[in-house]
């Protein structure tokens, strides 16, 4: 998102996907320029990727690389995406027929919902969700159906899955480890989804862009589960693994039939994009295991520092087990309402954060709770801490 004022609807148009979530993060990041306050509401971190893959980009300028890419993405950076599944989890993958890239992620979700949900259709996503995937289901004129992830620490309810998959479904859209509550799925909760989605015969739509960032324990995709790659569509980005959130490089992963349908949608979304910096992320998942238990090394010492501080201010938070956000219960602060004061923090206390209520199908669910991210340099977190300090005294 930007931090532009959003432009209004022609007259006579009725804009049904500009829904709360886009305007939400479009309002905070204007309240945190307006009031100088430290952005921790919107997902990007302030420290730069890996500098031999800036230099990769910079080299692929040189060399001319401006035009357009081959649709699937270039033939380097799909051998370098299968050869990571492959090293990383034992998923094999043909890089001309099982590998698509993507501008971001978010291009990769878009087009499989739409290739694989239709008018009619219902699309079971585990919430709270991402915003993009309920305008992604809406563009595809399926219905969006929430399974809550429960409790405290938002666990996965069996019962609560079974109950939503109807003769209608035809897709489960996952996001593990899932934004905006940090939990990584367990091998219980992908089980218990694997045999859904097999007994109602579904596409699973697995968004996997933290695959990196797990503090403890490992990542498993759900392809790697028996029986589960031949129906899955595995999204990746590099955003989020190398710090490189604008250059817009995703990918979708999975078998030959289901990145077709992907493909066949994604020609008519972007076309082709980022020719140079499909380069360069042809080179970046070509590094050393160092730089992921670096990175990973890092953000959790910055999580650690977060939650810390925000339970010292007197919030309730929860310690992500991956990602780079912290939920924080307000209520402890006697807040009712994680929107109001959301809207109070940049100007009464330089900071902005993300009200956790856009993230759910009925606000109420999520009213209690606000997303603040921990992806930027220490002294950045320390500051805010040190500004939100007086919410100690405020109660």
């Amino acid at each position: 998102m930007t931090d532009v004022e959003q432009r209004p609807a022609p007259p006579g148009r009725r804009v049904r996907l500009a829904g709360v979530g886009s305007n939400i993060f479009t309002e905070m990041s204007a309240l945190a320029a307006r009031h100088r306050a430290v952005n921790l509401a919107q997902g990007f971190p302030d420290t730069p990727g890996p500098s031999s893959v800036t230099e990769a980009a910079v080299t692929a300028l040189r060399a001319g690389h401006h035009q357009y890419p081959p649709v699937p993405g270039l033939p380097a950076l799909r051998a370098a995406i299968a050869d990571h599944q492959r090293d990383r989890y034992g998923i094999m993958l043909d890089p001309d027929t099982d590998v698509v890239v993507t501008t971001g992620a978010s291009e990769a979700i878009a087009a499989a919902l739409l290739a694989f949900a239709g008018p009619g259709d219902e699309v079971v996503v585990l919430e709270p969700y991402y915003d993009s995937y309920a305008a992604g289901v809406e563009l595809a004129g399926a219905r969006l159906v929430p399974v809550p992830l429960t409790g405290p620490d938002f666990r996965l309810d069996p019962a609560a899955l079974r109950a939503a998959v109807t003769d209608r479904t035809r897709v489960l859209l996952l996001n593990n480890p899932h934004n905006p509550t940090g939990t990584v799925l367990n091998e219980q909760e992908l089980a218990e989804l694997a045999r859904v989605a097999a007994a109602h015969d579904l596409v699973v739509i697995s968004d996997e862009v933290y695959e990196h960032l797990v503090y403890e324990g490992r990542h498993r995709p759900i392809a790697a589960l028996p029986g589960m790659f031949e129906r899955t569509v595995t999204i990746g980005s590099a955003g989020k693994s190398f710090s490189f959130t604008g250059w817009k490089v995703g990918w979708a992963t999975g078998p030959a039939e289901l990145v077709a349908g992907v493909l066949a949608v994604k020609q008519y979304l972007s076309f082709a994009s980022g020719t140079p910096f499909q380069h360069a992320v042809a080179e970046a998942l070509r590094l050393p295991e160092s730089h992921y238990t670096e990175l990973r090394d890092s953000l959790r010492a910055r999580r650690d520092l977060l939650v810390e501080g925000l339970g010292a201010l007197g919030l309730r938070p929860r310690t992500p087990e991956g990602t780079y956000f912290v939920l924080a219960d307000v209520r402890p602060l006697g807040a009712a309402d994680g929107l109001e004061f959301c809207r109070r923090l940049p100007p009464r206390y330089g900071v902005a954060a993300i009200p956790a209520q856009v993230f759910y199908s009925a606000p109420e669910a999520g009213r209690h709770l606000v997303r603040f991210v921990f992806c930027k340099e220490e002294e950045v977190l320390r500051d805010a801490l040190r500004r939100l300090a007086p919410l100690r005294t405020a109660r």
